[in-house]
């Protein structure tokens, strides 16, 4: 969809900054900076703000070859509107608009040569039709019939469905996932009512019901990873529902810098099966779509066969590069700069 950043109260007017956004494309963005092969899965309208977000997203080296434009639907919009230095109110008009009337058979264009390794999904597309809700589901069933590991990311938005709306569909979706991320207050809407309160219990919950690893962002405290506790591989984690010949996506893209990033802090291992990240200190410039870096940062480390540690960590990285940046996506690092953040301040990279 179509980004508008004012500077100030909207009812003011004034200038605004014209971008693109969307959680599921600023993943994609991250990932493809990072070297990966990507592809992008959604309608956007037949118009010029349309054009804006394919023309982005092939910029930025991301496969669009799954996300047609529709003559009958605008593209969406979302406002951001700053009040504070750390608080921005976010507008979104996305009733009616084409990302709404995505539909399974985009899904299938989507997995119709080879089928990815992984899918992501977030709890944004559902909330925005019945229609994009059922394009979702079926994107799960595609998963499983295909062997691609499901990542979700809750990502609940209140503005767009109540939360009751959100846990009727995601409780029914937690039997397709194997990599859930939430924050701290959105794990609830996974599980059924009565579960218990305690953030590790309701991890505990989730693993029991199948899901592989449960990661919770923590904010300005990190991350934190649930794993059963018995040692896994340190490749795509293992599931209930991995099938042995799972097929691979397009290839990842060979890059010359595949050494791991500048590891600024350890994570802390418990016999448990959680590892905590502490997050990456730096100057908050922007923490909006920090989240979606996180995300990409963890999903690129898990394509390249990293543990838990590794995922954690390079995770850490690239949200804090989006926290010191302006923008969605924008500051998202390549591959060749995940070791900048271990610079020391004043340093000019000559």
């Amino acid at each position: 969809m179509i980004a508008l950043r004012g500077s100030g109260p909207l009812k003011l007017g004034g200038t605004m900054n014209v971008s693109i956004a969307g959680s599921e494309s600023n993943v994609a963005i991250g990932l493809a900076r990072l070297g990966h092969t990507v592809r992008w899965a959604g309608i956007v309208g037949d118009d010029e703000a349309g054009q804006l977000v394919l023309r982005t997203l092939r910029a930025e080296g991301v496969d669009i070859s799954a996300a047609p434009s529709s003559s009958d639907a605008p593209t969406g919009l979302i406002l951001f509107e700053p009040r504070l230095p750390d608080v921005t109110r976010v507008h979104y008009y996305r009733a009616g608009s084409a990302g709404s009337r995505l539909t399974p058979d985009v899904l299938d264009r989507a997995f119709a040569t080879t089928a990815p390794r992984v899918l992501h999904l977030t709890g944004i597309t559902p909330a925005l039709s019945p229609t994009a809700r059922a394009a979702s589901t079926h994107a799960l069933h595609l998963a499983r019939e295909r062997g691609t590991l499901v990542c979700l990311d809750v990502n609940h938005r209140s503005r767009l469905w109540t939360a009751d709306q959100a846990s009727a569909v995601l409780r029914d979706w937690i039997p397709y996932v194997d990599v859930l991320i939430s924050s701290t207050d959105e794990l609830s809407l996974c599980l059924p009512p009565g579960s218990p309160a305690d953030l590790t219990a309701q991890a505990r919950q989730l693993l029991a019901a199948g899901v592989t690893e449960v990661v919770v962002k923590l904010g300005p405290d990190g991350a934190t990873s649930y794993t059963h506790p018995e040692p896994h591989p340190t490749n795509l984690p293992p599931g209930p529902r991995r099938t042995a010949d799972a097929h691979p996506a397009a290839k990842t893209l060979p890059t010359a810098d595949t050494h791991p990033a500048e590891r600024p802090s350890r994570p802390h291992d418990a016999v448990d099966g959680s590892l905590h990240q502490p997050a990456v200190p730096v100057r908050a410039v922007d923490p909006v779509g920090a989240g979606d870096a996180f995300v990409a940062g963890y999903l690129s480390a898990l394509l390249d066969g990293e543990g838990v540690a590794g995922r954690l960590e390079r995770a850490g990285i690239t949200g804090a590069f989006a926290v010191a940046s302006p923008g969605d996506w924008e500051g998202a690092p390549t591959r060749a700069e995940l070791h900048l953040l271990g610079a020391p301040p004043g340093t000019v990279v000559r």
